[in-house]
This record gives structure tokens, sequence and C-alpha cells, in this order.
């Protein structure tokens, strides 16, 4: 049975840093194609970052040049380095693997 389990949100000002860390148990994860969602209040969630085994990562386009997806097969953890946060990336934060399991989520909350 596969677990995802979030860890490293919090508040932050506009401008700051986060690091997102995901660690994963209940089968290969060197394989396994893992990804960042996020849900803010009154939305629907949406897609942040991807990676898949490879290394090759996607992002949306609102985090492009801010978020950093990548991974350690070692650990069995995927990371999000989110840099340059908006308050408008306040959210939950949920790991993702294909083909469909969750993490309980992280609040990442950006004021000031």
């Amino acid at each position: 049975q596969v677990q995802l389990v979030e860890s490293g949100g919090g508040l932050v000002q506009p401008g700051g840093s986060l690091r997102l860390s995901c660690a994963a148990s209940g089968s290969i994860f060197s394989i396994a194609v893992m990804g960042w969602y996020r849900q803010a209040p009154g939305k629907q969630r949406e897609l942040v970052a991807t990676i898949v085994s490879d290394g090759i990562t996607t992002y949306a386009d609102s985090v492009k040049g801010r978020f950093t997806i990548s991974r350690d097969n070692a650990k069995n953890t995927v990371f999000l380095q989110m840099n340059s946060l908006k308050p408008e990336d306040t959210a939950v934060y949920y790991c993702w693997r294909l083909p469909g399991y969750w993490g309980p989520g992280t609040q990442v909350t950006v004021s000031s």
C-alpha cells in the first residue's frame, strides 16, 4: 500500500522561500511518477509540478522560474523548493503519485 506524507509547510512572508518534502513508502519509488498539487480556498485543486523517473519535470505556468521539483530515489522522497513566494501561492499542497495516490496535505501561507 502506497503512503505519502508531506512536511515543510508553514507561514512565510512574500518573497520568502519554503521547501516541501514528501516521504513515500509502499512500492518501488524510483520508477514512480510523482508530483505536487495545491488547492486554495474556494478553488479547484491544480497541478503545480511533476517529475518522472528519469528526472524530467513539468511546471504550471504560474510557478515556472520560482519552484523546483526534485527527487531523491535513495530516500524515497520528492521535494518542492518554492522561492519568491507570493500571497497567491497560499494553499494546501498535496503530494501525488501516479495513478492516483495522495498525501494528507500541508498548509502553505504567504502573508506579511
